[in-house]
C-alpha cells in the first residue's frame, strides 16, 4: 500500500510539471508580430502591440543606415548604432537584434557593459580590436582575445565586457544579440551618473576610495 501511495504521488508530480510544460512555450505561434504603437488596433504581444499581419509591408521588416560611420567624438571614442525592435518593428517576438560599432583611433572604447537579456556575437570588419569579458563571482576570470578583420568572438549573455581600438585607424565592428531588446547596462554610467546619485558614502565603501574622488567621479559620468 505505501509503494502505490509513492506511486500516486509521483504520477501527480509528473503529471503537475508536464502540465508547466505545455503552458509554457517560448517560440513565437506566428510567422510575425510586428510592432505597432497605435493600441486601438493591436493586440499586446511580447511587451508590444502589434499590428494585423495582413497590413504588414515590407518596410516593417527593414533598416537602411549601417553603412554610415557613427559619430565617435564623445569622450569614450565610440558609437553604437542599434537594430532592435524600436528600429525594425518586425522584429518583435523574433529574439535577435543587430549592432554597429564604430571606434575612434587608437583609444576609442566601448566602455565596460553588460546586455541583461542578450548574448553578443561580434565580428571586426575594420581594425584592430581588443575585447575581453569578465565572469561571475567568486572567480571574476578576464577573457580577453586581440581581434583583426574577419575575427569573431562570443560576449555570454548578463557578462560584463568591452572592446577597445589598439589601432592607429578606425574600427568598425558588427554585433548580433539574442534578444530583439537586449538593453544595456554601462557600468560606469550606472554606479556614478544614475539619477538620482547613489549615496557617495555607499561607494566611498564598495571601492575603498576616498570620499572626494566619488564625488569627482560622479561629476564627470556622461550619458550615452
Amino acid at each position: 500500500m505505501k509503494g502505490s501511495n509513492s506511486f500516486l504521488v509521483a504520477f501527480a508530480l509528473l503529471g503537475f510539471a508536464c502540465s508547466l510544460a505545455s503552458a509554457f512555450d517560448p517560440d513565437p505561434l506566428q510567422d510575425f508580430c510586428v510592432a505597432l504603437k497605435d493600441t486601438e488596433n493591436g493586440v499586446f504581444v511580447n511587451g508590444k502591440f502589434c499590428k494585423d499581419p495582413k497590413l504588414a509591408v515590407a518596410d516593417d521588416f527593414f533598416f537602411s543606415g549601417l553603412n554610415k560611420p557613427g559619430n565617435t567624438s564623445n569622450l569614450v571614442g565610440s558609437n553604437v548604432t542599434t537594430v532592435n525592435v524600436d528600429q525594425i518593428p518586425g522584429l518583435n517576438t523574433l529574439g535577435i537584434s543587430l549592432a554597429r560599432l564604430d571606434f575612434a583611433p587608437y583609444g576609442g572604447l566601448n566602455p565596460p557593459h553588460i546586455h541583461p537579456r542578450g548574448t553578443e556575437i561580434l565580428v571586426v570588419v575594420e581594425g584592430t580590436l581588443y575585447v575581453g569579458f569578465v565572469t561571475s563571482n567568486p572567480d571574476n576570470r578576464l577573457f580577453t582575445k586581440i581581434l583583426n578583420p574577419g575575427d569573431v568572438f562570443v560576449f555570454p549573455i548578463g557578462l560584463i565586457h568591452f572592446q577597445f581600438n589598439i589601432g592607429q585607424t578606425n574600427a568598425v565592428a558588427f554585433a548580433g544579440l539574442s534578444s530583439q531588446n537586449a538593453g544595456v547596462i554601462t557600468i560606469a554610467n550606472a554606479v556614478f551618473g544614475s539619477n538620482p546619485p547613489i549615496n557617495p558614502d555607499v561607494l566611498t565603501k564598495a571601492f575603498q576610495l576616498d570620499k572626494n574622488v566619488v564625488t569627482y567621479l560622479q561629476s564627470r559620468f556622461w550619458s550615452d
